[in-house]
Order: structure tokens, then C-alpha cells, then sequence
């Protein structure tokens, strides 16, 4: 046809129209259907790029418009292509991925139909046993193509499961769908039919966007009517549930049983009692229904025992009903059914303990010496009061002393004191004051400036350069200010104080190193420098030796030199918190306003009392601090950042060495927001630790924010790591830390189960000590007040606790929970409380004597 077909064909793909392209194709003979097929191939990559520039020459971008190409020439080579298996391979080409399928199958299936029968019915099993059930096949034409297929061929679907699984995924033809008598039996063999049928429903759906179709409204109803073996359907799902799988997977088959609602049936009864002992509850439950009343002698013993062994306390209590009607039918004695009953004691519930023990004690004349002993055995699990009922019947029981649940206590791990490197910016600080010309042509190296990094242009309001010149929140800008100052004296122009960020732009140990920059240059161009710095660090963890500072103060007395504002109230906070006397009576005699300032440090050091609140499902801290007259003290000590970003965090702990609950302070905003702090955060609260000075509030609170977390940004086990450091330290205050977890748990920004694996695992790594003391703050922030109803995670937690009790050999009285074991009322919770303090006060009790 020299090219005449192609052309023809050509044109339809270019105009997107597969109506117009299977027109072409039925009017080709042999010889241009072989010409289309060579040719399509090549022409993929052109049709999908002429297609895209179309849509990009509309106003708006069309994905649906990019792919309209596929459809086309998916038409064009099932008409043309050769063989079946060439053609279901062109259908199902990577490059034909679409969003979703075509709106029209008609142009597609017309030209399939116009070859011959035999090949149609070829390629509809082919299409069918490609199906796998992927994600992808989900959102693509071939499971509808290949039973569609199926249909008009009349051919016998293959044996494949994910065929039938893609037959229930589409709405219900029947009964006039000819594959339903080939797939309707095997819907209850196939894999993946349950996890298609999840959510099918049979109410009628509430919205237009819900399924308006329900398989299981379509079998109850043709099982009504006759036109389906309603004893078939029933049938098929006993199969089903033999054939076992997850509760989610078999939920429609239960429905479906319950709506067909069978009659107990003595010939279903062996296959419904196998599946008692280990089929999902629902499953257990619905053989249990059919089992009631149909089972007598050995085989309602076996369902006795198969129910008593489960873990649902629903199925347990039922199985105790039974057993209860077995006895007091039963003629003789009980012996076979005391392992029962040993089974019903491991139950974890409470009232079927109970039940269980109230019906040991009333059929007890019916057990031999040898059943008795059995019961007796089984017991030991069973809770101490629990344990007093039944020895009225059986005789003493002792306890069962194997509470060990392999906890080896551990010493806490060894944690080394970090070698503190003398910071280069600092050294270079001291360097610049006492010689600024020869200073400024040894420039800090780079990475001396931690905080060089732009700071400021991680705040919102600072996006440019400009806007970071001016605010001055770089220490790496207020470096290069002092460089040139020196170099050029009396060039630049403006007051430093002036340039810097206000007070609430940066935060608190940040703005620190700002100031002192900021007081250096207005000395260096006003000329009053001091011949050296005061807050130079002169031990290896960073602080000024008292001793040392009056004697730097001294030397200022000397000369005349007037201590830089900044630089004074650095050095101060540097001190160490210990300080012999002597040194203190030095201090005493010097003259100087900031001789006098250190005296009154030494004699009466500012201590922060922060408290941290609960607000917004965040915590916040609030700190009282009586004025010390002292700004920058005032600021780091007596309130948290509240920066955006936690600039050079890395020096924080350079700035208040021997405070460690100011600096935990001014990093709790941090922990709480893990998007806004840097990225080596919990390296940063490991130099805490380290740092003199009591750990309060605020460190208890900075830990509970970071062990609540679990995540990429904090991985339980980082968390865990500073907890033990925290504690081998010294640096944990447990009752507080536990607080501000029962805080946080109420909060319901952390999740109960997080906190119980990761204090279990800090327990069993030697801190089994400090983890009962963080129990006791927890519990006490944490438990139901009176009016407050408890929940089963209440009392989980209260059974963690009975556990660390008794690792860390604790004693004596929680309140909160002594108050919860009085009230009157007993539940689950009241009486986990009981236990708990009951192990307290008993092992008080025992020590005493």
C-alpha cells in the first residue's frame, strides 16, 4: 500500500482517537496490517513527544491530555500485531503507564474482536495469567480487559489466583455473569479475594463517593432466593477459615457466614472445633456460636480446654461457663479438667482469674488428691489474693517466686569526662585586645568561629545579605568588623551596640559572644581596650579559676583599666561554684566597681528556679531570678531563649560552664521543636552532663522531651544514651524527669509505649535505680486523679512499674498510687495499684524486721 496504511493509521494516533484508529484498522488486508504493525515500534517516543507539546501549549497543564497518545496505538497494534502473545506483551508496554485507564475499552475490544476465535481465546488467557496483583495492574485496564475478554470468548478462565481476586475486585455481575460459575468456588480458595473484600459492606453506602456496590448484598440476596447454594457459599467459607490468615483477610468471609446465618450443623461440628485453639478471635468466635449445643463428651471437653487456652478474655469467660455446665453434669470426679482450668489462671484478665478461681473453689470436693495438686501447681501465677481464696479450698499455695523475667542488674556504663579543646576564638579574642594590629593579621582559622556560619540568615526575617550586614547576628561579620577597624582605625563610622540584633532575634548564649564582639570594637575605636581579657577560660573545662580572675582584676586595678561590661559577666559565669576562702578574701579587697562585682558573686552566687509549664502541648519554661543589676547575667539566667534557631549551639556550654540547668533552660524550646533545632542536637545536651551546677527542672524536662521522641531526627537508642550518661554523670534528676513524661503523656505528644520500651532498656543497661525514681514522678503527673477515669494504658504503666520495683528493690510509699489502691471501687487499675503498693510496703515491712 506504499505507506498509504501507516498514514491512514498515523493520523488517528496524532489526533488522539482511538474510535478513528480502530476504523482504519478494520479497513486494512494482510499486507498493511503488517505495514502498521512494523512501523509502530518506532513511532512511540515521536506520538508521546508531539502529544506533551500539545499539552504545553495550553493554558494550563493537562497531565490526562500527555497520555491521551496510548490508547491509540494500543488500538493500532492489537489489529495489527501478529500473534496473541506479541499483542498482550504491546497492550501492557512500560511506555503505556498511565494515571488511569481509558474511559473507553469499546474501540480496543472491537478490533480483538475481528481476529480469529482461537486467537482471541488465546489471548484472553494470556491477558489473565499476567494478572499479578500489583499496584500497579490496580490502576491499569488489564484485570477488566482480561475478564471482559474472557466473557465474549465463553473460555474457561485459568487457574490463577489473581484473576479471581481481580474478579471480586469489580462490581458484582451476577447472576448473569457467565465466569461465575467457574470463579464463585474459587473465591473461597484464592489468595488475595479477603484482602480485595475488606471494607465491602452491607449497608448501603452513605455517600456517592462509597462503593455503591456489595458483594455481600449480592450473595445474601441470591442465596435468599435460591438462584445460589446458599449451603455451597456456607461451605466455602468453613474452607475459608481452615485455610487460616490474618483476622483483616477474613473479615469478609465472617459477614458473609453471619448473613447466611447457617443452622448448627453436627456434620460441620469437627472442622468448626479445629479451628477453636489458634483461629483469629472473630473466627473463634463464630465456632463458637455453631458449636453451642452440638458437642457432648470428650468432644466438648476438647472445645473446654481449646477456649480456656485462648487469650481473649471474651472466649475464656465462655469457655468457663462451660466448663462450669460440664461439672455439674458430669458424674465422678474433675481430674481431666483441671488443666483447664490451669489454662484459664495464665489469662492477663483479672475478673477471669476471679471467675476462674471462684469456680476451682466450688467444685474442689471434686478433685482427687492428684487433680488438687494440679490446680494447686497452676495457681502459682495468680495474684496474692487471689492466691488466699483458693488455699481455703486447696490448702496453702505458695506464690510463684520465678518473677524473674531474665533482668540482670548491670552497673551503669563508664562515661569519660570530654577533653574540652581550648577554643581558638576565644584565644584569638585575648590575642586581638592585647596587641589589635598584629591580631588582626592572624585572622581566626577557619572553623575558630563555630558560629560563622550566617546565623542570621536562618531567620525568617533576614534573607539577604543586606539584611544580615545590618543586623549584626553573625560572629563571623563582627570578626571581619574588628579586622578592619584595626587595620584602618578611624574609617568606619556608628556606634557597635547599634548593629546588634535585638535581644529577642538571637538567643541568650549566642548573643553573648555578640556583645562581647560588639564592646571590643567600640573600645578598639574609642581607645579604652584593657590590656587583656577577664573571661579567658584557664582550665580544661572551660571556666575561670577564681584565683586567677582576681588576680586579672588586680592587674586592672594597676593600670586603671575599666573591665568590659560583657566580658566581666563572662568571666563571672565561668567561675567554678566551689571557691576557697582566701580567694574570696582577696576578692574582698578590691576597689574597683568590678572588683566589688565579683565579691558580691562569690558571696552570693544567682541561682535560676525555672519551672516548666505545660502549654499548647509544649513545654515552657518560666524562670524566677531576683535582678543582679548584671544584664547578660540576667538574661541566662533568668528566662529561655526564644530564637527561632539555636545559633552555634556547639559554644553554648562554653558561656555557662557551671550552670548546666540555665543552659538546659535555654535548650528545652529546642527539644520540643525537632524542625527548628541543629542537627547535632543530642550531642550538644551530652556536653551538659559534663557542666557543674544542680540538675533541676529544666534538665529533667530537656530529657523527657528527647525520650518521648521516636524518629529519624532522635532515634530511641541516641535518647536512651543520654539518659544513662545522664545518670552515670549525675546529671539526671529522675523524679523531676518522670514528671515531665507523665506530663507529656497526658499531653498526648508522647506515646505511652515509646516511653515503657525505652525506660525498660535504660533499666536493664544499669539505671534500673534511676528509672524507678523517674516511675515515681511519672506516676504521680501521670495517673487518674480522683474524677479522672483510667485506661487499660494506665494500667500497663502501673504494671512496668511493679517490674522496676522490683529491679531496683524499691520501698516505701508512692501516694498517688496508695491513694488509687483505697478507693473503694476494684477495677483493673484499682487493683494494679493494689499490687504495687502492696510490694512497696511489704518489702518496707520485711527490711524493718
Amino acid at each position: 500500500m506504499n505507506g498509504r496504511a501507516w498514514e491512514a493509521v498515523r493520523k488517528g494516533i496524532t489526533r488522539a482517537d482511538a474510535g478513528e484508529v480502530a476504523e482504519r484498522v478494520l479497513e486494512l488486508d494482510e499486507a498493511g496490517r503488517r505495514e502498521v504493525a512494523r512501523e509502530l515500534p518506532g513511532h512511540i517516543a515521536p506520538a508521546r513527544t508531539a502529544q506533551r507539546r500539545l499539552a504545553e501549549r495550553r493554558r494550563t497543564w493537562d497531565w490526562q491530555l500527555t497520555q491521551e497518545w496510548i490508547e491509540p496505538m494500543r488500538v493500532a497494534g492489537a489489529g495489527t500485531i501478529g500473534g496473541a502473545a506479541a499483542v498482550a506483551s504491546w497492550l501492557f508496554r512500560r511506555e503505556f503507564a498511565r494515571w488511569s485507564p481509558a474511559s473507553d475499552m469499546e474501540p480496543l475490544l472491537k478490533v480483538i474482536a475481528a481476529r480469529p476465535a482461537a486467537w482471541q481465546a488465546d489471548l484472553a488467557v494470556r491477558l489473565a495469567l499476567r494478572l499479578r496483583g500489583s499496584r500497579a495492574q490496580a490502576d491499569d485496564d488489564s484485570a477488566a480487559l482480561a475478564l471482559e475478554l474472557l466473557r465474549r470468548t465463553g473460555t474457561v478462565p485459568p487457574d490463577h489466583e489473581p484473576l479471581v481476586a481481580a474478579w471480586v475486585a469489580l462490581p458484582p455481575r451476577l447472576p448473569d455473569d457467565p465466569l461465575a460459575a467457574h470463579l464463585l468456588p474459587r473465591m473461597f480458595e484464592a489468595e488475595g479475594v479477603g484482602r480485595a473484600l475488606r471494607e465491602d459492606r452491607i449497608e448501603p453506602p452513605r455517600w456517592e463517593w462509597e462503593p455503591q456496590h456489595s458483594w455481600l448484598r449480592t450473595l445474601r440476596d441470591l442465596a435468599a432466593s435460591g438462584v445460589l447454594d446458599r449451603e455451597m457459599l456456607i461451605d466455602g467459607c468453613v474452607r475459608r477459615f481452615l485455610r487460616g490468615g490474618n483476622a483483616a483477610d477474613l473479615r469478609f468471609f465472617v459477614r458473609l457466614h453471619e448473613l447466611l446465618d447457617p443452622a448448627p450443623n453436627p456434620g460441620r461440628a469437627r472442622d468448626y472445633l479445629r479451628l477453636l485453639p489458634a483461629a483469629p478471635g472473630p473466627i473463634a468466635e463464630v465456632a463458637l456460636k455453631q458449636l453451642r449445643g452440638t458437642l457432648d463428651g470428650d468432644d466438648a471437653g476438647e472445645a473446654v480446654s481449646a477456649l480456656l487456652f485462648r487469650p481473649e478474655s471474651k472466649l475464656v469467660r465462655a469457655g468457663l461457663t462451660w466448663l462450669d455446665r460440664l461439672a455439674r453434669e458430669s458424674d465422678g470426679d474433675l481430674d481431666h479438667l483441671a488443666p483447664a482450668l490451669a489454662s484459664a489462671f495464665l489469662c492477663e484478665s483479672y475478673p477471669v482469674q476471679e471467675r476462674t478461681v471462684r469456680l476451682a473453689v466450688r467444685h474442689a470436693g471434686r478433685f482427687t488428691p492428684v487433680g488438687a495438686e494440679a490446680v494447686r501447681e497452676a495457681a502459682t501465677v495468680l495474684p496474692a489474693d487471689l492466691l488466699g481464696r483458693l488455699a481455703e479450698a486447696y490448702g496453702h499455695v505458695e506464690p510463684d517466686a520465678g518473677l524473674d523475667d531474665g533482668f540482670l542488674a548491670v552497673p551503669l556504663p563508664e562515661v569519660k569526662r570530654p577533653v574540652l579543646e581550648p577554643d581558638p576564638f576565644e584565644q584569638w579574642l585575648d590575642g586581638f585586645v592585647r596587641d589589635a594590629p598584629a591580631a588582626a593579621g592572624r585572622r581566626p582559622p577557619p572553623g575558630a568561629v563555630r558560629g560563622a556560619l550566617m546565623a542570621v540568615l536562618n531567620r525568617p526575617l533576614s534573607r539577604s545579605r543586606l539584611d544580615a550586614e545590618r543586623t549584626w547576628a553573625s560572629v563571623e561579620l563582627w570578626v571581619e568588623a574588628l579586622v578592619r577597624e584595626a587595620a584602618h582605625p578611624g574609617e568606619s563610622t556608628g556606634q557597635p551596640r547599634d548593629r546588634l540584633p535585638k535581644r529577642r532575634a538571637v538567643a541568650a548564649p549566642y548573643r553573648m559572644t555578640l556583645e562581647r564582639c560588639a564592646e571590643i570594637l567600640a573600645g578598639l575605636r574609642a581607645g579604652t581596650l584593657p590590656p587583656y581579657l577577664l573571661a579567658l577560660p584557664t582550665t580544661a573545662a572551660g571556666q575561670v579559676e577564681a584565683a586567677e580572675l582576681v588576680t586579672r582584676l588586680e592587674g586592672y586595678e594597676r593600670t586603671g583599666a575599666v573591665a568590659l561590661p560583657a566580658d566581666l559577666q563572662q568571666a563571672l559565669l565561668r567561675l567554678p561554684r566551689a571557691v576557697p576562702a582566701e580567694v574570696a578574701e582577696r576578692a574582698g579587697r578590691l576597689t574597683s566597681e568590678a572588683g566589688r562585682t565579683l565579691a558580691r558573686w562569690l558571696a552570693d552566687r544567682p541561682e535560676p528556679r525555672p519551672r516548666v509549664l505545660w502549654h499548647e502541648q509544649r513545654p515552657k519554661v518560666v524562670a524566677h531570678l531576683e535582678p543582679t543589676g548584671l544584664d547578660l547575667v540576667d538574661a541566662l539566667l533568668g528566662g529561655a531563649s526564644s530564637a527561632r534557631r539555636g545559633e552555634s549551639m556547639e559554644d553554648w556550654h562554653r558561656v555557662l560552664p557551671s550552670d548546666r540547668e540555665a543552659l538546659a533552660m535555654h535548650m528545652l524550646p529546642y527539644a520540643s521543636a525537632s524542625w527548628e533545632r541543629p542537627a547535632h542536637f543530642a550531642d550538644h545536651v551530652s556536653a551538659l552532663f559534663h557542666l557543674e551546677g544542680p540538675a533541676g527542672e529544666a534538665v529533667g524536662a530537656l530529657l523527657a522531651a528527647l525520650l518521648g521522641e521516636h524518629g529519624w531526627y532522635m532515634p530511641a537508642e541516641r535518647a536512651e544514651r543520654l539518659l544513662l550518661e545522664a545518670a552515670a554523670t549525675g546529671g539526671l534528676p529522675g523524679e523531676r524527669c518522670g514528671h515531665q513524661l507523665g506530663l507529656g503523656l497526658r499531653a498526648g505528644v508522647i506515646k505511652a509505649a515509646d516511653v515503657r520500651s525505652s525506660l525498660e532498656s535504660c533499666a536493664r543497661q544499669g539505671a534500673h535505680r534511676e528509672v524507678w525514681e523517674m516511675m515515681t514522678g511519672l506516676l504521680t503527673s501521670y495517673l487518674p486523679a480522683a474524677g479522672e477515669r483510667g485506661t487499660t494504658t494506665h494500667t500497663r504503666t502501673l504494671a512496668f512499674a511493679l517490674d522496676v520495683a522490683r529491679w531496683a528493690g524499691a520501698t516505701g510509699t508512692v501516694p498517688v498510687v496508695a491513694h488509687l489502691a483505697d478507693r473503694p471501687r476494684s477495677n483493673a487499675l484499682v487493683r494494679a495499684a493494689r499490687v504495687l503498693d502492696d510490694h512497696l510496703t511489704a518489702r518496707e515491712a520485711r527490711q524493718a524486721s
